[in-house]
């Protein structure tokens, strides 16, 4: 229904209506407006987007033509903006996405684009024709009011009820009445709308939606050209910072791109704009890159003529560029002020403009620095080559250079012969030094060479950092210095048709040449020695003497840095790093320096600087003539065994006076903090005593089983103390740390030796202590057990140089499983006999359970003993009580025997017992020994070697 009225609506065109002519077409276009858009919406919302288009490009095609009066066109370039505008405000809230549609669907039209699938080619013709509008309604207003101005009753005009109408609203007698404008009405009602309104502010949000939107869909070209149109529209409002600001954006992409035509436009329009914001900065800027773009010919498109600011790109202007920027910074462009806009340098507006390696202005002004060598010792000369080389159209004198580095010292500056030397050089460090050079001129697209030799004395690296012209008394260009092995082209002027040159005069310095170079250090004429004292041992301070002795040269202002570092790859520790450092974390740490003498022992006022950090130190070291020494010690502490490498470095200055040279020595030295002690135990029962343990039969087959020990029973403990070192150690006591005394008694708990023992490398040292559990629970903690020792100083103080305080280490008890034996097996029989003499044999079962037990036993016969008593047998133990079954033995023979073995077998419990071979040995002496048994006082523990 709605396309059958649009159709019949174009059948009224040119059919006489009651309306006036002009105010007829305006209705049958806004009706017809009206129609379009409720078309379109149920097209686009019903997801037929190219049939939406189709119809949108026929509505315009055919109202296109209509123009209508031409004292009104502007009427009709605005209803054209406004079908642009609003056809593309329903692009973008349509449901479909339009950007998933497929780009080739044909569309019926004479021509086609993908980006009518989008709504920034709609925002962009919009604010396109509203632009024409805007052009041709200032024309009509300047011809209306040549023939006589506008009617100023043109307020009383209101909106009809009609869609596209019009009429005057009269009082009359209290009432109001409409009445119908006559066409001359309306023309003059429409120019003095047009008037009051500024569509300038309309245009630009336009274009900004437009530019926005193809950055979305990453056209930046499209952006580009529409960002162009809104910087246009703001330079003729006037506001030059937005202006500016928008260009600025668009031209780093020009720049990018090398669009070399359009660029000059852009900078045209940023030229006028730094005029209208009084910025003779960036007025000299942009002029220089003007002046230095690649246009070679004087044939421009007409367009520019028109259009850009600057003019045409061509030859002639570029160099009319040129003269008026250098006019302006030097002073002689024979102009008035009130010519150059307000711009002026002077001596209270200097003028400095810095160009890096990513500036634009490196067409204006490009430094190459190039060392003719890679390595020079300190003190001795090597050659420079600075290479200046300009785009710009016209020569280019330069008053005077400066070549900057990064040792103040080696700066120096550079005058013509031709010019006497400028003011600026007063201003410049007095002991700086003076080149000069036939001539400053710097052709254009040429390269100018200029070559001096240089003395550094300060070692490291040596790198040009600067190259300086100033060019009159108040405009200075700072250019940063390029290596020419590594000098970028000039993007712009990349496919020229122009002579390559290199900067030097040598191919090869040109291909390799760099503007840094690397000054050697002085040969130290100091020894720093590490005196190294052996292998370190975990647990103690170890102490590691530095000494530092003069042979030439006198030590001022010196420094020690000691850093540990790991062996297998860890880095060094800067004092900068502000990372807490955890003692349990850390494997080895510098504990501290100690032992800051001199070896004359004179007294020296020095500023002590001492920075501790557990993997870095920092210590000052006195002043020390030709000759003299001076140590200090280090104390390192292993917590963990571990090699580690210690670097000590040493700077100072061989001179008093501040600008000396510093020089380094360096020395490293690896350590490997080993463990001194490893402590092991068992358990063991008591001589010729075993007991029954029920969970020692269960627990057989399984060898990582809790050990086990009978409640109320004495068991022997039994220490092994091994020296993993390679040097002796000096034992000085044994102890218990019980985390329960009433539950487990250790005999003795604290022994200390009246004498430290020796402890060789290699040897193990054992010591056995009597163990009680007297605990009701099952499970009881025994806690640890702690030995004291130190490093032996036997062979010599200065052999073993670590501290003499003793260190502990300490072996943590697994816990024992406590429980009642049923049955206790004793053995007793005499130390040793004599051959011949009959002595007695007796085995005692101990029954500590509330029941009978049965016991089957059996002796076997042995060659060395004539045995008398029961061999095989069953017997039974009353509960809480012991049997005693003894034999009588006679030996024969002489030396170490073995005793008849007995079996016993407990047949409740499965388990059977027999004596280990230990147990059932007895030495036969021939005849009575003659013992004499003297009182010692105390058990003396011996060492046992492996």
């Amino acid at each position: 229904m709605y396309e059958e009225a649009y159709h019949a609506l174009r059948e009224v065109v040119g059919i006489s209506t009651r309306l006036p002519p002009i105010q007829s077409l305006v209705e049958i276009k806004s009706i017809a407006e009206q129609f379009h858009f409720k078309i379109s919406t149920l097209l686009l919302h019903g997801g037929k987007v190219v049939e939406a288009i189709t119809w949108f490009r026929r509505h315009i095609s055919y109202y296109r033509r209509l123009n209508g009066a031409p004292e009104v066109i502007f009427l009709h370039w605005e209803w054209l903006s406004r079908q642009y505008l609003v056809f593309a405000q329903l692009l973008e809230t349509c449901s479909v996405t339009v950007q998933n549609l497929t780009t080739t669907v044909s569309i019926p039209a004479d021509k086609q684009t993908e980006w009518e699938f989008y709504p920034p080619y709609y925002y962009q013709l919009s604010a396109h024709y509203l632009k024409e509008k805007n052009s041709y309604l200032e024309f009509a207003i300047s011809m209306s009011e040549d023939v006589g101005g506008i009617d100023g009753n043109v307020e009383s005009v209101v909106a009809s009820v009609y869609v596209g109408q019009f009429a005057r609203l009269l009082e009359h007698e209290g009432t109001y009445a409409m009445q119908a404008l006559t066409d001359d009405e309306y023309v003059r009602y429409t120019l003095a709308e047009g008037k009051r309104f500024q569509d300038s502010f309309e245009i630009i949000a336009l274009l900004k939606r437009s530019f926005e939107a193809y950055n979305n869909l990453k056209s930046t070209r499209m952006a580009s050209y529409c960002g162009v149109q809104m910087g246009r529209e703001y330079f003729v409002m006037g506001e030059f910072s937005n202006a500016k600001q928008v260009f600025e954006n668009i031209a780093s992409l020009y720049r990018q791109e090398g669009w070399v035509t359009l660029l000059w436009e852009v900078l045209g329009y940023l030229r006028e704009c730094s005029v209208g914001i009084s910025s003779v900065k960036d007025f000299i800027e942009y002029s220089l890159e003007m002046a230095a773009m690649p246009i070679m010919t004087n044939n421009a498109a007409p367009s520019f003529r028109d259009c850009c600011p600057a003019g045409p790109p061509s030859l002639s202007q570029r160099e009319q560029i040129h003269k008026k920027a250098f006019g302006l910074v030097t002073g002689e462009s024979g102009t008035a002020p009130s010519e150059n806009n307000g711009l002026k340098v002077n001596g209270d507006c200097p003028l400095y403009l810095e160009i890096d390696l990513v500036s634009p202005l490196r067409v204006v002004l490009l430094a190459s620095v190039a060392f003719h060598e890679q390595i020079v010792k300190p003190g001795a000369r090597t050659m420079i080559t600075i290479s200046l080389r300009s785009q710009l159209p016209l020569n280019v004198e330069i008053d005077q250079l400066e070549v900057q580095f990064n040792q103040s010292e080696c700066n120096f500056i550079i005058t013509s012969d031709q010019k006497p030397r400028l003011a600026a050089i007063s201003h410049v460090h007095p002991d700086r030094r003076v080149e000069t050079a036939p001539t400053l001129e710097l052709p254009t697209s040429k390269w100018l060479r200029l070559t001096y030799d240089i003395k550094p004395d300060q070692s490291g690296k040596l790198e040009c950092i600067y190259v300086i012209a100033r060019i009159g008394p108040n405009f200075t260009i700072c250019c940063r210095a390029e290596s020419p092995a590594s000098m970028n082209d000039l993007p712009l002027w990349n496919f020229e048709d122009m002579t390559e040159t290199i900067p030097t005069k040598d191919p090869g310095l040109a291909f390799s040449g760099q503007k840094a170079i690397q000054v050697e250090e002085l040969e130290p004429q100091v020894d720093l020695k590490l005196d190294s004292s052996g292998p370190a041992l975990v647990g103690e301070s170890y102490i590691l003497p530095v000494t530092v002795a003069s042979k030439g040269h006198a030590i001022h202002s010196g420094e020690l840095k000691i850093n540990l570092v790991d062996t297998k790859g860890g880095g060094l520790l800067s004092p900068r790093e502000v990372e807490p450092f955890l003692a349990d974390n850390l494997h080895v740490e510098l504990v501290g320096i100690s032992g800051q003498e001199r070896a004359d022992h004179s007294e020296v006022n020095i500023d002590n600087i001492q920075k501790i950090q557990p993997s870095f130190g920092l210590i000052s070291v006195p002043f020390l003539n030709v000759g003299d020494s001076w140590s200090c010690k280090l104390k390192i502490k292993w917590n963990r065994p571990k090699p580690i490498m210690v670097y000590v470095s040493l700077g100072y200055h061989h001179s008093s006076e501040p600008s000396s040279q510093k020089v380094h020595v360096h020395k490293s030295l690896q350590i490997e903090g080993k463990t001194a002690v490893t402590i092991s135990h068992h358990y063991m029962l008591p001589f010729r005593q075993d007991s029954l343990l029920l969970s020692n039969i269960k627990a057989k087959h399984d060898s990582d089983h809790t050990p086990s020990l009978a409640l109320n029973e004495t068991s022997n403990l039994i220490i092994s103390a091994k020296n993993c070192s390679e040097v002796p150690l000096r034992l000085l006591s044994m102890s218990f740390d019980l985390e329960d005394d009433d539950s487990f008694i250790i005999q003795p708990k604290e022994e200390k030796f009246r004498e430290p023992i020796l402890h060789v490398p290699g040897e193990d040292f054992i010591k056995v202590f009597a163990v009680i559990p007297m605990g009701n629970c099952s499970t009881l903690k025994t806690g640890a057990v702690s030995l004291e020792w130190q490093r032996d100083s036997g062979l010599g103080e200065g052999f073993y140089s670590c501290s003499a305080s003793s260190q502990v280490t300490k072996h943590r008890l697994p816990d024992v499983n406590v429980e009642l034996p049923p049955l206790v097996v004793r053995l007793k029989c005499p130390p040793h006999a004599i051959v011949g003499r009959p002595f007695t044999y007796s085995v005692t079962i101990q029954n500590q359970t509330e029941l009978l037990q049965e016991i089957k036993y059996s002796l076997a016969d042995s060659q060395s003993f004539v045995s008398s008593g029961p061999h095989n047998d069953t017997t039974f133990v009353l509960p809480k009580s012991e049997h005693v079954i003894s034999y009588m033995l006679v030996p024969l023979g002489l030396g170490s025997q073995q005793l008849p073995k007995v079996t016993l077998t407990s047949v409740r419990y499965k388990a059977g017992f027999q004596p280990s071979t230990t147990s059932s040995t007895v030495f036969i002496f021939p005849s009575e020994p003659p013992f004499q048994v003297t009182d010692i006082g105390e058990t003396r523990f011996v060492s046992v070697t492996e």
